[in-house]
């Protein structure tokens, strides 16, 4: 028989609480079992006047509807306070009555331009010490990587920076700067091509054109460097800058402020090939931390005697090239050493036509920072990762870049919805904190699960549950009726 709907909805008053008309499975009602703001008021309350103008906005609501928000990908907060309208599920989360009237959309811009960045990096910061106490990180192995954010620029807002042009309208001296100092000098050869200018965008300068592969074209963007923990994929560290921004020069300082934050001791850093620097080998190995990175292989001379066959004596700082001869430390470079010997040395030398180039009269070898370490590293590449490392590496793939997908194609991180450095920056710190609030309260609604039927398996006395939840998953410190603090 086919039934029939009766889509006339007379009903005023409905019996009960709102909270009945949302499934136990909501993503909202399983992190508000877990989420605890009590906090928030104290730590915002000097952007506020206590004892004048009107009230504002509940921050504990502002917060509970931008977190709502970033759940479901909506990441404009036009669409966010139309969707908290008939929502009922965002209007339980956020605290708002079914009569209430929800806030204009601008609210949320100035509380964030109110609260400033620290405070949504705490707020994540938070999440991270709530999965630390859930025991959901082990600190020992994490994932480092790095992906691009595209800037809320158009194309037509792209144009030339002429830094020549601004220097010669500025400079008041032939010899001197524009604050009356010596102008530094050149150092290295001259340029023989004019160094072309930068593009950059009128409406959003802090964001520089880069691209995460040669063939594309590059375009305005930001970096977004995330730390993942491999136990249960808590982001435990993320970081924002330009575009333009080497991700390897970020590494060092992600993994000290890691050790600090989890006060554990890191065994294994797992990246790809861009962190495979010199100096970042050079800084796990004095950390006695295991760099799961391959490493870059010197490039094939297509002429001339490669630098692998020079051996570099780190003792006593001396450099000898293949047929035997001492090449000394002469002078310092950007980030490292040149090695060099006298010229009638190189042009008695059998190879020098092989080694020497044709438009110098001696061979010049530089040394980095870390090459002791880099040649560790590629030694052990070619002799071949062991099972355990490689499976390190397999995980990365997943737990790290996994992430950067999900922020992307759940939470609406593809592109930035805001202009300005700090202004991402509570994007991706936001986007993160709630990455890390899905992971703890699926835990801990698995938890939760795993005790309720603890009595009933010990009654039943039924040994393979009774090992399955004496196994698997242990809350350190909570009860289930418990909150954890975010």
């Amino acid at each position: 028989m086919i039934g029939k709907q009766d889509r006339s909805q007379r009903m005023l008053f409905i019996p009960g609480d709102i909270e009945e008309l949302i499934p136990d499975d909501h993503i909202l009602k399983r992190v508000d079992r877990v989420l605890d703001l009590s906090w928030l008021r104290k730590e915002v309350e000097d952007c506020y006047c206590l004892d004048n103008g009107r009230p504002g906005i509940d921050p504990e609501a502002a917060l509970r509807m931008m977190l709502a928000g970033l759940f479901q990908g909506i990441v404009h907060d036009r669409k966010l306070m139309r969707e908290t309208q008939v929502n009922i599920a965002i209007r339980w989360f956020a605290g708002f009555r079914l009569h209430e009237k929800i806030p204009d959309h601008s609210a949320l811009t100035k509380i964030r331009q109110r609260w400033g960045l620290e405070r949504f990096k705490n707020i994540f910061e938070k999440t991270v010490k709530a999965c630390i106490a859930a025991n959901l990180v082990s600190g020992e192995t994490v994932h480092i990587d790095s992906t691009l954010i595209r800037a809320d620029v158009s194309w037509e807002s792209l144009t030339t920076k002429h830094a020549d042009r601004v220097f010669e309208e500025n400079k008041t001296d032939d010899n001197c700067d524009s604050h009356g100092g010596s102008k530094p000098k050149k150092l290295g050869r001259p340029r023989k091509h004019a160094k072309k200018p930068k593009k950059y965008s009128t409406t959003d300068p802090d964001a520089t054109l880069s691209t995460a592969n040669k063939k594309n074209r590059m375009e305005p963007t930001y970096k977004q460097h995330t730390v993942s923990d491999d136990k249960a994929g808590v982001i435990v560290d993320v970081e924002l800058t330009t575009g333009e921004v080497s991700e390897g020069n970020k590494m060092v300082d992600a993994v000290d402020r890691i050790q600090r934050t989890t006060a554990k001791k890191i065994k294994h850093v797992t990246a790809d090939m861009a962190y495979a620097h010199p100096k970042n080998f050079q800084a796990l190995e004095k950390r006695d931390i295991e760099a799961v990175i391959p490493a870059k292989q010197q490039r094939p001379n297509s002429r001339g005697v490669p630098l692998r066959r020079f051996r570099y004596d780190a003792k006593n700082e001396i450099v000898t090239c293949p047929a035997g001869k001492k090449l000394y430390k002469k002078g310092r470079q950007r980030n490292g050493w040149s090695y060099s010997t006298s010229a009638a040395v190189c042009q008695s030398c059998p190879l020098c036509k092989d080694c020497v180039p044709p438009t110098a009269k001696k061979r010049v070898v530089r040394i980095t920072d870390g090459y002791e370490a880099l040649t560790r590293a590629r030694r052990r590449k070619l002799k071949g990762w062991d099972d355990e490392t490689k499976l390190l590496y397999k995980r990365h793939k997943w737990r790290v870049e996994g992430a950067h997908g999900e922020a992307k194609t759940q939470h609406g991180l593809r592109r930035a919805v805001r202009r300005g450095i700090d202004n991402v920056a509570m994007q991706v710190y936001l986007t993160a904190a709630v990455m890390n609030l899905k992971r703890l309260a699926a835990f801990l609604f698995l938890f939760f699960r795993i005790t309720k039927l603890h009595g009933r398996a010990i009654k039943a006395q039924k040994p393979i549950l009774r090992i399955l939840i004496t196994g698997t998953l242990f809350l350190r410190g909570n009860s289930s009726n418990s909150q954890i603090t975010v």
